[in-house]
């Protein structure tokens, strides 16, 4: 049945990636409109999370960042699809690195980083960093359900050179990564909700209290790797800028306790989140988990 669906779904989304750009966005609208008007998908959820976040904000105002995301939302993953077929120049030209001679400099010193990354933006497009350095890119994903999409996504997100590895072998892949000789970054979105007796750690986040994934954090300490935050601004329909922000040039340094390092990648998130909501991912229950009881042995900041 999986090989079924993907046979009649697959070639809609090769023709969907060879669409020229004016006619691509035309069928982003189009999506938009049966997506928010007619299935309405999530959007009780996004509604919550929205008024959630922003108890201050008007009804009105409330649904017109609503419609706005939901728009950006259909671009975004019609984008990944279209990455099937881009080129390697209208991509460095789509997502530009305001400062990859950060990255440069890194690669001189031969040393290994790993970027966090959030659910804003166009976190999709990120691995066009990958054709820029000499760093060899490594993604983290969850791996689908389906295995004939889950190899079509892997093989879209490895499309400029990276490697993909799921969340449940990261941690192994990325201890192995570092007995190799080579240059490695490794990019994870850092903005999921972990499961609740893996949560140790809980924090404010958009104002409200609750478990924070420290991962990446927790790896780049064991392993001192540079932790960077991938800070991703769209200009506009179909193009983006991103900057890499310095968080901690020797998490080994760090007592095992610390969690600085993820309060400042939230500070700057949600710095971004106020300043255009619109293109954050208010589909997933980020803050599912607030009512919980904190565990006795989590640490709350």
């Amino acid at each position: 049945m999986q090989l079924v669906l993907y046979r009649l779904v697959y070639p809609v989304l090769w023709i969907i990636s060879k669409l020229p750009w004016k006619l691509f966005y035309g069928f982003s609208t189009f999506v938009f409109f049966w997506v928010y008007h007619v299935f309405g998908y999530r959007k009780k959820t996004v509604t919550e999370n929205l008024r959630l976040v922003f108890p201050e904000k008007t009804d009105a105002e409330i649904k017109r960042i609503r419609k706005k995301f939901y728009q950006h939302m259909c671009d975004m993953f019609l984008e990944m699809i279209k990455s099937m077929d881009i080129s390697n120049e209208e991509m460095k030209n789509r997502f530009k690195v305001k400062n990859i001679e950060l990255l440069h400099e890194l690669e001189q010193k031969n040393e290994n980083i790993i970027i966090l990354m959030a659910h804003y933006g166009s976190y999709e497009w990120s691995n066009v960093v990958d054709i820029q350095t000499n760093f060899q890119a490594v993604g983290i994903y969850k791996k689908i359900g389906n295995e004939y999409f889950d190899r079509l996504v892997r093989r879209i997100r490895a499309r400029f050179g990276s490697r993909v590895v799921t969340t449940k072998n990261a941690t192994k892949e990325i201890t192995l990564d570092q007995q190799k000789d080579g240059l490695y970054m490794y990019g994870l979105v850092s903005d999921q909700t972990p499961k609740l007796h893996k949560a140790k750690y809980w924090t404010d986040f958009m104002g409200i209290k609750v478990p924070t994934f420290v991962g990446g954090v927790v790896l780049a300490k064991r392993l001192d790797l540079n932790v960077y935050y991938l800070k991703v601004e769209k200009v506009k329909r179909g193009f983006y800028e991103a900057t890499f922000v310095p968080l901690c040039e020797n998490p080994a340094a760090r007592e095992e306790g610390d969690f600085s390092i993820t309060k400042q990648y939230l500070r700057i998130l949600e710095s971004q989140i106020t300043a255009n909501p619109e293109y954050y991912l208010w589909t997933h229950k980020r803050w599912k988990h607030r009512n919980a009881n904190i565990p006795q042995d989590a640490t709350v900041d």
